[in-house]
């Protein structure tokens, strides 16, 4: 990617400022419109006020203005792609140019797909790409990650793309990527990246078979991902969105154990869940585990001195209480 840099030229690589940039920046009672920056496009588009222009203008501008400086974006587009402004105006470009600029963007961006997905400008490039492209140039794209998905995964910037990918690209053109998960999806839950992908995962997968083979993992797990600084989120995320019986299937898992989870860092935002999305029943579950059968309440004096004991009280109190329940003792 470091070659793409050398084709704007001297003016931009040096931030050597025009006389016309430099009267766009400076000069305050003059009203710029983008007819007025033609022939200096990208070089406005790789200044952060002069990107910020462009990309305002692009909102609102006739066919007529993006067609005037359209010609001047596409010889430099992969350049810009990498650059901190002049992504913003690319994907102001993806998002409100004519159809036709839309798909010769897209076709900037064959061959170049991974490398992109992996930068951290270019990334958000190929994430609104896939947000408004047709189906067909989707899966140009997308076939240009396959073999390359875990690595992605765990990159800082990739992630981000496939998740883009499960989000916006229907679920039969992108059975490689769900796929390449299957077995990995505990250690995956476990990854400050592969959690959110995990996520997302179950948020918009609705196939049966999909949804059965990474229920079945995390279910294998449930007390280890409770405990983990990233799996925490994956089991919060079951019972926040999750089927009543994958709820109930956790909350199982995690009963006798709750006082020890509810003294854990990760865990206890578990526990805060399971008290908030779990059934009235289940819930009865965890409150009488919560308070134990001693009149000194050992377990409950356990789960006060906690990390989150104040917010667990909290929901301690609204359960009791909305069954009718005088409160427990006073803290």
């Amino acid at each position: 990617m470091g070659t793409w840099n050398s084709d704007i030229g001297s003016n931009v690589n040096g931030r050597y400022m025009s006389s016309l940039l430099d009267e766009f920046k400076n000069n305050k009672t003059r009203s710029f419109e983008l007819s007025d920056i033609v022939g200096h496009v990208v070089e406005f588009s790789t200044d952060q006020y002069g990107s910020r222009f462009i990309q305002q203008k692009l909102e609102t501008a006739t066919v007529e203005e993006k067609t005037k400086i359209f010609p001047e974006i596409i010889p430099h587009a992969r350049t810009l792609m990498t650059d901190v402004f002049g992504n913003y105006v690319i994907q102001k470009f993806f998002e409100h140019g004519m159809e036709s600029q839309r798909a010769e963007l897209a076709s900037q961006l064959t061959g170049h797909v991974l490398p992109l997905s992996l930068q951290m400008y270019g990334c958000r490039v190929i994430q609104k790409a896939l947000e408004v492209v047709d189906v067909d140039q989707q899966m140009q794209m997308v076939a240009e990650l396959d073999g390359s998905i875990m690595k992605c995964v765990r990159d800082q910037n990739g992630n981000h793309v496939i998740q883009k990918c499960i989000e916006c690209v229907p679920q039969d053109r992108i059975q490689f990527i769900i796929s390449s998960f299957y077995g990995q999806v505990v250690v995956l839950s476990t990854h400050p990246y592969g959690c959110r992908v995990i996520q997302r995962v179950l948020e918009y997968c609705d196939d049966i078979k999909t949804q059965q083979i990474i229920m079945d993992e995390i279910m294998q797990s449930v007390c280890m991902l409770a405990q983990d600084q990233y799996g925490n989120y994956v089991i919060q995320h079951v019972l926040e969105n999750g089927k009543p019986e994958e709820r109930s299937a956790i909350i199982s898992q995690l009963a006798g154990q709750i006082v020890k989870m509810s003294q854990q860092k990760f865990a206890s935002n578990v526990v805060e869940k399971c008290l908030t999305f779990g059934g009235p029943e289940q819930r009865q579950l965890l409150v009488k585990e919560m308070l134990g059968s001693t009149d000194e309440n050992e377990p409950l004096q356990f789960l006060l001195s906690s990390l989150n004991a104040w917010a667990l009280w909290v929901a301690l109190n609204v359960q009791l209480k909305s069954q009718g329940s005088v409160a427990g003792p006073e803290i």
